[in-house]
């Protein structure tokens, strides 16, 4: 009888602690979730000047929407570049879940040395929170600005889709000719069907 009284406040433990759980969830769960990645690339121009071009893409990875989001990518110093085109801050009404929007920009760079830039800061307002939140954007790689590059090699091509693709090609050959052999009779069994006959 213990036993029997034992198992069933167990069980009614266990399922109300699930029901605590899964409303807990639940009230969280309904929030959006700002993913962000900064990219950044070099293009050199044949003036001999090199402009560095910027996109921040964020994504709403949450179930329901952010507002009033804002963007600030401030780490860009004026001593060592110029804004040519686009802005490095912008702001939204609203970034729906599952949407994306985007910011991009180019800066052309004033003095040669290696630049890591810092990740972007993106505030959002949550409707069930008085409070702005903050979400920071992926760092960029250390970009060598006006630094002296090697000509690219005239087989350089052909060395980047081997590695890429050279373990597939391989494969690919072996099955194909797995399938050759197997599909086409071998010549000691022809001759031996003819003499039989």
């Amino acid at each position: 009888m213990a036993d029997l009284a034992s198992r069933s406040l167990l069980a009614f433990a266990l399922i109300a602690s699930l029901l605590l759980c899964s409303s807990y969830a639940a009230a969280y769960s309904d929030v959006p979730f700002i993913v962000a990645h900064k990219k950044a690339t070099l293009n050199k121009l044949k003036s001999g000047t090199e402009r560095v071009s910027v996109t921040i893409d964020i994504y709403n990875q949450g179930s329901s929407a952010a507002y009033d989001i804002s963007l600030a990518d401030e780490n860009w110093p004026n001593d060592a570049f110029d804004l040519i085109s686009g802005s490095t801050s912008k702001s939204w009404e609203r970034l729906d879940a599952g949407a994306i929007i985007s910011n991009t920009f180019e800066l052309e760079a004033k003095e040669k040395g290696v630049f890591s830039g810092k990740p972007a800061i993106i505030k959002f307002r949550v409707p069930t929170k008085a409070a702005l939140q903050e979400a920071y954007s992926t760092p960029i790689l250390p970009l060598d600005v006006l630094g002296d590059r090697l000509p690219e090699k005239k087989f350089e091509w052909a060395k980047r889709l081997l590695l890429k693709y050279g373990s597939l090609v391989s494969v690919i050959s072996i099955v194909v000719l797995f399938v050759h052999l197997v599909s086409t009779p071998s010549k000691t069994g022809a001759k031996g069907s003819k003499k039989r006959r």
